[in-house]
C-alpha cells in the first residue's frame, strides 16, 4: 500500500523550499529594519490559552487540535497552536513583565481542522507591536505590511480597513440580546458580511445613518469625518471608536497608502478591540491584523495595548514571481577523484570560499567538475566540457570568483 501525507497538509520540494526562504528572508529583513526583534513560542500550547475571554470565535475553536497532555493518571488538554498572536501575547505576559514598549515578531505554522482539499497547516511571519496604544502605532503596522508585499513585487493589493469598535457600538444598539450581540459579532469575524445588514434593520433609522458607511469604497478620511459628526448625533456611543478609526485612515493618507473602509467585513479574531485590516490580490487574504487591548489584561499581563499584522506565506507561494525572492545561487562544483581525503580537503576548501562542493558518488556530470589527481594537480572543466589544469585550490577559487561576478 501507497503510504500518503496527512490529508490538508503539504510538503514542500526543494525548489519550493527555495522559494518559502525567500519569502520568509524578505519578511524578516523588513521586521528587522523597522525595530522588530524574532522570538519562538511552543507548536503546543493548552487549550485554555485560546478559550479564555476575548480570542477565538466558537468556529475557529471548534476547528483547533486538541488533545490530552497525559502526567500519570491525569492531564492537560493541549492544542497544536490555531493562532500566532496569543502565544505571543503570553510569552511576553509571562517572559517579559516590566517590559514597555515591545515590537516582536515570528515565523510560524498554525494548524486547523479543515474539511475537503483546504489546508490545515499554515505558515506564516507575524509582528506585534505591545505596549503602545495609538493611531500612529497601527499605521505603523499597515505600513509594514505593504512595504513587505510591495518588495514581494505583488501588484494591486488591496487593503480592507474595518474596526472591531465601531461594530461592537453598532451591536449594543439593536435589539437583539447581549448573547445574541456576541454571536452576530463571531459572525462577522468569521466572514460573513451580510449578517451585519441584516441585524441593522431591526433598527431602520439607524440602518439608514450608517449605511453610507457600510458601503464607503472611496478613500476620504474628509467625508469620515463628515459622517462622524452626522452619526455621532444620533449615536454618541460610537464617536470614540470612530475618531480613532479617523485618524489611522488620516495618517494613512498622508502616506498615500490605499486603502478600502469595508466596516462591514471585519474578517479577524475575537480578541480584536480597534483597527482591523486585510490585505486581499483578487480574492486571495495573503495577510492582515488588527489591535487587541484586551489580550494581555485577560492574561493577567496589566493594562497592556497592543496590535499586530501577519503575512500568509503558503498563500504567497504560488502568487510570488520566484526571481522577486530568489537569491543568486553560488556556483556548484562536483568534486572528483580517487583518494578521499584529498577529496574532502578540495571540497572544504571551495565551501570556505562560499561555493557549494558536492563530493561525486554516481558520475553525473555538474556545471563545474574537478577532478583532483593522485599527483595532487587539479582539472577543472565547465559545462561545455572544456578543461583547464591547476596546481593549487587557489588557482581555481580565483577562477571560479571571476566567472561568477561576470
Amino acid at each position: 500500500m501507497k503510504i500518503q501525507r496527512c490529508k490538508g497538509m503539504r510538503d514542500m520540494s526543494p525548489d519550493t523550499m527555495a522559494v518559502f526562504h525567500g519569502l520568509k528572508g524578505i519578511c524578516r529583513d523588513c521586521f528587522t529594519k523597522w525595530g522588530y526583534r524574532e522570538v519562538r513560542t511552543p507548536t503546543i500550547e493548552y487549550l485554555h490559552l485560546f478559550t479564555s475571554a476575548g480570542t477565538l470565535t466558537p468556529t475557529m475553536l471548534g476547528k483547533v487540535y486538541s488533545f490530552l497532555d497525559w502526567d500519570g493518571w491525569s492531564g492537560e488538554r493541549v492544542v497544536l497552536r490555531p493562532d500566532g498572536t496569543i502565544p505571543v501575547a503570553r510569552l511576553y505576559t509571562e517572559s517579559m513583565p516590566g517590559q514597555g514598549l515591545a515590537r516582536l515578531f515570528y515565523v510560524a505554522n498554525m494548524f486547523t481542522f479543515e474539511t475537503g482539499d483546504k489546508t490545515r497547516e499554515r505558515w506564516q511571519c507575524g509582528a506585534e507591536l505591545i505596549g503602545v496604544g495609538s493611531a500612529k502605532a497601527d499605521a505603523e503596522l499597515i505600513a509594514l505590511s505593504m512595504e513587505i508585499v510591495n518588495k514581494l513585487g505583488l501588484k494591486n493589493v488591496e487593503l480592507r480597513l474595518s474596526h472591531a469598535g465601531i461594530l461592537k457600538a453598532l451591536l449594543t444598539k439593536l435589539k437583539i440580546t447581549p448573547e445574541e450581540q456576541h454571536k452576530v459579532f463571531d459572525s462577522i469575524l468569521d466572514g460573513d458580511t451580510k449578517v451585519l445588514a441584516k441585524v441593522t434593520k431591526l433598527v431602520p433609522e439607524l440602518g439608514e445613518i450608517l449605511m453610507p458607511l457600510f458601503s464607503l469604497e472611496v478613500q476620504s478620511p474628509g467625508f469620515l469625518r463628515e459622517k462622524r459628526e452626522s452619526i455621532c448625533r444620533v449615536f454618541p456611543e460610537i464617536g470614540s471608536a470612530l475618531g480613532d478609526f479617523c485618524q489611522i485612515v488620516s495618517i494613512l493618507d498622508e502616506l498615500n497608502i490605499k486603502y478600502k473602509v469595508d466596516i462591514a467585513s471585519g474578517s479577524g479574531f475575537e480578541y480584536y478591540t480597534g483597527i482591523i485590516f486585510q490585505l486581499f490580490t483578487g480574492a486571495e487574504k495573503i495577510g492582515g491584523g488588527g489591535r487587541y487591548d484586551a489580550l494581555i489584561p485577560s492574561m493577567g499581563g496589566g493594562d497592556i495595548p497592543a496590535s499586530g499584522c501577519a503575512i500568509y506565506l503558503d498563500k504567497l507561494l504560488t502568487l510570488v514571481k520566484d526571481e522577486t525572492v530568489l537569491q543568486p545561487s553560488a556556483a556548484r562544483v562536483l568534486v572528483k577523484g580517487s583518494d578521499p581525503k584529498k577529496m574532502f580537503d578540495t571540497a572544504a576548501a571551495l565551501r570556505q570560499a562560499g561555493f557549494i562542493a558536492e563530493l561525486d558518488l554516481d558520475g553525473k556530470s555538474a556545471d563545474w567538475t574537478l577532478e583532483v589527481k593522485g599527483s595532487g594537480a587539479l582539472t577543472l572543466t565547465d559545462k561545455a566540457g572544456k578543461k583547464t589544469d591547476y596546481q593549487s585550490i587557489e588557482q581555481v577559487v580565483k577562477l571560479l570568483e571571476a566567472k561568477s561576478a561576470s
